[in-house]
């Protein structure tokens, strides 16, 4: 079993930046695919990135490419979404996911290959 827990939401103005983390029990941390996925109320969650049990393969969603970047340190059991350049439609619950990958270097996209999630960190873009 794996607990994931998000930090590092806030209120951003329009342009700047935040650093969301999720910390993970277990000692098996290393060996999940990992991903995050955003959700505004109402709406269906929607994909935000992806990252490899390798590292070396990433997945951005178009919306978020060129100012995400999604890493990871396993010695700190934690994944980081770096979010620059941040815009009000940003605006949503981020939620990270974990799950045992078929390949080391899979990535993926869908929320239902996921096993693990943590329970949101809200972040907010104002205008």
């Amino acid at each position: 079993q794996v607990q994931l827990v998000e930090s590092g939401g806030g209120l951003v103005q329009a342009g700047g930046s935040l650093r969301l983390s999720c910390a993970a029990s277990g000692r098996t941390f290393s060996s999940y695919a990992l991903g995050w996925f955003r959700q505004v109320p109402g709406k269906e969650r929607d994909f935000v990135a992806a990252l490899s049990v390798s590292g070396d393969t990433t997945v951005y969603a178009d919306s978020v490419k060129g100012r995400f970047t999604i890493s990871r340190d396993n010695a700190k059991n934690t994944v980081y979404l770096q979010m620059n350049s941040l815009k009000p439609e940003d605006t949503a619950v981020y939620y990270c996911a974990a799950t045992v990958p078929l390949y080391i270097s899979s990535t993926y996209t869908r929320d239902h290959y996921y096993r693990y999630w943590g329970q949101g960190t809200q972040v907010t873009v104002s205008s």
